[in-house]
């Protein structure tokens, strides 16, 4: 096995967290302003049932996906009406806003111990939000090395293109480069295409996977170990 020399990164779930803007309560609010009515305690079930949308067929970075994911959300959640479109755009947009998120606790050491040690930190995300911004709202600016959106680059993970880009600006082989995420359809299994090695970062769950060669952690302060 080579030498790590790169390690990249999910962003949502993986470094941050949303707060109160995007959960039950958050979403009853924000439809309420659109005249529609939903029921916040349905909200984890509500995700649940709509995750299946975020599976795009072409992988390509299209809003309205995503906007047809919140729009399920709400519609599990009671949500009905014409207001269910603004309600679920509003909710799209406000999804970039960092100031909605926290930065698990975990995070900042971690990275911070990988980047002393000669490791060259990135980011590869399916969000929208700018990963510039990001890095400065959450004090990271000059940890990581290169970042890499779906929203700029046009195909979203588990497109091997993103994957490709990501290494290529790193200049790194893939059998030196880790990539560490919550998604085993996204992160984990869009890195193994390439020759990447994966973790799957699996917060506050102890779900077990079958397949053998998943390497799975419940904290990033593991990370270090496996490498």
């Amino acid at each position: 096995m080579s030498r790590t020399t790169a390690v990249f990164f999910d962003v949502d779930f993986t470094l941050i967290h949303p707060g109160p803007r995007f959960q039950g309560t958050g979403y009853r609010e924000t439809c309420a302003r659109y005249g529609v009515d939903v029921a916040a305690p349905r909200f984890d079930a509500a995700v649940a049932g709509a995750r299946g949308l975020l599976d795009s067929a072409d992988q390509l970075y299209d809003a309205q996906v995503f906007i047809n994911y919140t729009r399920r959300i709400i519609e599990l959640m009671g949500g009905e009406g014409a207001g269910v479109d603004e309600a679920a755009r509003e909710l799209y947009e406000a999804w970039a806003g960092n100031h909605h998120f926290t930065l698990y606790d975990d995070v900042e050491d971690t990275l911070r111990h990988l980047r002393d040690t000669g490791i060259r930190l990135g980011l590869i995300s399916n969000g929208h939000r700018s990963l510039a911004e990001f890095q400065a709202h959450f004090a990271l600016t000059g940890l990581i090395a290169v970042t890499v959106s779906s929203f700029d680059h046009g195909y979203m993970k588990p497109h091997p293109s993103i994957f490709h880009v990501a290494l290529e600006q790193m200049g790194v082989d893939a059998s030196a480069a880790v990539m560490v995420g919550d998604s085993f359809a996204h992160d984990v299994m869009g890195a193994r295409q390439v020759g990447m090695r994966a973790v799957l970062l699996s917060r506050g769950s102890q779900e077990t996977f079958a397949d053998p060669y998943v390497t799975v952690i419940r904290t990033l302060r593991e990370l270090p170990g496996l490498l």
